[in-house]
This record gives C-alpha cells, sequence and structure tokens, in this order.
C-alpha cells in the first residue's frame, strides 16, 4: 500500500567507507556492488512506496559517481537533489549542511549504508501511528550494544540516547532511519554544536542532537526494526549478499553461457560471460566480467573482472581484477591484477 502523506527523505551519502578498503580507494560506499546493483540502488527500491516529495542526497567522497548513477536510474522516479558535505564531520553535520533544502519539511533521515528487508513505507506507517512526536527512531534488540547507538526508554518515550556507549544502559540499538517532525528545532541544535564545536569522537553526533531535545522536553518515541543488513565491512556485505540474493526470483541477462552451471540464486549483470563453469549459489557477477573454468559461490565480483581457473567462496573482487590461478578466498581492490 503505497503511504500517501508527503515527506522529504535525507540519505547521508559522503562518507569514505574505510571499513570496506580497498574497495572504497576507487568508489565511494553506497556504489559498492552487491546482488545485483550499488548498495544505493536496492535502498532507493526500498522507498518507491514512500512517494517522497523530495529526497536529498548529502554526497561527499567521489561523488560524481553516486550523482551519475542515480541521476540514470532513479531521476524519473524520484525529485532528488544532492548535497555537497565537503568534511565528513558526522551524521549530525550531515544533515546540517541539507538545511536549506530541508526547509521546515518532516524528514525521514535514512543513512546510505544499511539495506532493510522491509520498505521504508512500513517504518513510515509505524511512525505515523506513534502519534504527536517530536521524532520517531527505528530500534531493534541488538547482541552488543556498544557498538551501536543506544535507546534507553521510560513509558513510550525515549528518556535516554548514547552513541556507543561504554556502559550499555539498554539493548535497544537505533537501526538507521529517523524520522523527524520538528526540524527546525533539530537543526538549531545542531548549529549550537557546530558553534560551540561539541563534538564525540570527533564528530557532530545526531545522536547527541537528539538527546538535547530530550533535555529540552521534546518527547521522542521509538518504532520496532525487524531486521536490517548493514553493509560496513567485508563480512556482512557477503552476508546482506546472500540475503538479497535469496528475495531475488529470476536470473538476469547474461551475454553468453557457455558448458557453465547456474545454481540459483544469483546476480549475473549484462555482458556477463561465462564459460565451463559453476556459478552460485549466491554469488552476484557484476557487468562485463568473464569467468572460465572457474567455480564461484557465495561471492560478489565487480564489473570488467577477469576470473580463470579458480575456485572462490566468500570472496569479493573489485571492478577491472584478474584473477587466475587456483582457489583462494580473496578480499581485493579494483583495478588489482593478482596471479597465483
Amino acid at each position: 500500500m503505497t503511504v500517501k502523506n508527503k515527506i522529504k527523505v535525507v540519505i547521508p551519502a559522503a562518507g569514505a567507507g574505510k571499513r570496506l578498503f580497498p574497495h572504497t580507494f576507487t568508489k565511494p560506499k553506497p556504489m559498492v556492488y552487491i546482488a545485483g546493483k550499488p548498495i544505493i540502488g536496492h535502498i532507493l527500491d526500498r522507498m518507491i512506496d514512500v512517494e517522497p516529495e523530495e529526497i536529498i542526497m548529502v554526497v561527499g567522497y567521489k561523488k560524481e559517481q553516486i550523482i551519475s548513477y542515480v541521476d540514470k536510474n532513479y531521476s524519473g522516479i524520484f525529485n532528488i537533489r544532492y548535497v555537497d558535505q565537503e568534511e565528513q564531520l558526522g551524521l549530525g553535520h550531515s544533515i546540517y549542511v541539507a538545511r536549506d533544502e530541508i526547509g521546515d519539511s518532516n524528514i525521514m533521515i535514512a543513512l546510505g549504508d544499511m539495506i532493510f528487508k522491509a520498505g521504508y513505507s512500513e517504518f513510515y506507517k509505524q511512525y505515523l501511528t506513534n502519534g504527536e512526536c517530536a521524532a520517531s527512531i527505528g530500534v531493534r534488540e541488538v547482541d552488543d550494544p556498544k557498538k551501536y547507538g543506544i535507546v534507553e526508554l521510560e513509558g513510550k518515550y525515549i528518556k535516554r540516547l548514547e552513541e556507543k556507549p561504554a556502559r550499555p544502559s539498554s539493548n535497544l540499538g537505533i537501526a538507521g532511519v529517523y524520522f523527524i517532525k520538528e526540524t527546525a528545532v533539530l537543526l538549531s541544535i545542531i548549529e549550537e554544536m557546530i558553534n560551540k564545536n561539541t563534538r564525540t569522537r570527533g564528530e557532530y553526533q545526531l545522536t547527541d542532537a537528539l538527546q538535547e531535545m530530550v533535555n529540552r522536553g521534546y518527547r521522542l518515541k521509538t518504532f520496532q526494526v525487524s531486521s536490517w543488513y548493514d553493509c560496513g565491512h567485508p563480512e556482512s556485505l557477503l552476508e546482506t549478499n546472500r540475503v538479497l540474493l535469496d528475495e531475488k526470483e529470476d536470473i538476469d541477462h547474461v551475454h553468453q553461457i557457455k558448458d557453465s552451471v547456474i545454481i540459483q540464486p544469483v546476480a549475473i549483470g549484462d555482458n556477463v560471460t561465462i564459460i565451463n563453469s559453476v556459478i552460485g549459489p549466491h554469488a552476484s557477477i557484476a557487468s562485463d566480467s568473464y569467468i572460465e573454468s572457474s567455480i564461484i559461490s557465495d561471492s560478489v565480483i565487480g564489473s570488467r573482472s577477469h576470473i580463470s581457473k579458480v575456485n572462490l567462496q566468500r570472496s569479493i573482487v573489485g571492478d577491472d581484477a584478474s584473477v587466475h590461478g587456483k582457489h583462494n578466498s580473496l578480499n581485493i581492490g579494483d583495478s588489482s591484477s593478482i596471479e597465483f
């Protein structure tokens, strides 16, 4: 069911994605390929039912790649504007640099490296049922709250928020999707933080700004997020690739398959040549790649890569890479060449 209420969406997508090096040496994290398309494509696909008034994408690191891909594939679906975050000074700062585009509109903040199994329209409906509150934050119980921003509740309202606490008072982790009604208040608080240089771990944290809203008497609520897929490091990237491929139904177009076996689920891009190989399950092969005499499963292979005579499992191979030899588990970056 399509959500009729209008809202602006802010997607912070300016970071360098250092935990995914070497793959993010040559591309921004939202452009890392999994399950048939870049991460940002999966995020935008899940926003279509929300029918946002506008999408404000905060870009920075290698922004041209994001802008080119999004304009080519989504400009006919969404009204999209880009804001440049010249310095990556935290999530709070990324929202602040978009203040002119946000205006006084209600906003949904959706992180550019988190993919949710459910569409954002489900979260929006939960937010609407929360009734009168200054903001609603998606949460989920997590095993290790020290790794997350956490929320502590008092009744149905948020009592405390803290970013990656050493001694967590709750196991409710912030899931990376926020709905803000009192946008002017939030932006004013972030501006105060910037003017006073109030940083946590060197950054202006959105969590700190939301806590200050609570301190000033604004009521914030939560809504439950059943599952999310973190694309922030190689292990979780492969796990997300597996989950998303399990949701796919059909094999993508392939330029040439000869004397090969395809074991679903897989995602295979355009102009891919596969000869004398076994592909799958849970393999993503990007466009213009050449695979010969190889077995590839539970792996992500970038565009224009040449793979020959290898058995790859739980591997990530970047764009324009060349891999020849014997079985190994690899995590190599773009424009690499490896021979065994």
